[in-house]
């Protein structure tokens, strides 16, 4: 009976030091403003995203829930990373022809998702969300960096009005040996 014991609880010990995975959503919202009426022009600039910008992750509340430290992270890549109109309602996603997002910590930069050809996906209104195709980037060193940001490129047309739309970025991150 001892021995079952001592197996036992060196197995729960064993699980102990495994790495653990969880997920954690960055949400930012961003104005694309409207151009000039009765014109086209051009979308050269994609606006920034406020709450993307001097990440750190030692102050995110899921890795704080997890008791991990960006320190501790040994593997971060973007699950999934959504583009949703929220206002108005009735705007769809044809003055996009393209957008992509970059995680960037100090002169360091790479691409996490990207989507081309958006003006021809047929997104309807109301609210239409747009699903990027992401890169597989490991963004340990950004995470773990004492900030990072995320940063959006993109190209199109100005809408015309202005036109809210909200960014999720989810994360699969994985910690070291707990």
């Amino acid at each position: 009976m001892r021995l079952v014991s001592l197996l036992a609880a060196a197995g729960l010990g064993l699980a102990a030091c495994a790495p653990s995975s969880f997920i954690t959503e960055l949400k930012g919202e961003s104005t694309v403003p409207a151009g000039p009426p009765g014109a086209t022009t051009d979308l050269n600039a994609f606006p920034s995203i406020s709450s993307f910008a001097g990440l750190d992750f030692d102050k995110n509340q899921d890795f704080k829930n997890q008791g991990i430290s960006k320190g501790d992270v040994t593997s971060a890549k973007v699950k999934s990373l959504t583009l949703k109109v929220l206002s108005p309602n009735d705007q769809d996603l044809t003055f996009l022809d393209s957008v992509e997002f970059f995680a960037r910590a100090g002169d360091r930069e790479e691409r996490i998702a990207r989507r081309q050809d958006i003006s021809r996906l047929n997104l309807r209104p109301p609210n239409p969300v747009l699903t990027l195709d992401v890169d597989d980037t490991e963004l340990q060193p950004f995470v773990s960096a004492p900030t990072m940001s995320i940063i959006v490129r993109g190209r199109g047309r100005m809408p015309e009005r202005d036109v809210r739309l909200q960014a999720v970025v989810t994360l699969e991150v994985e910690g070291g040996l707990l």
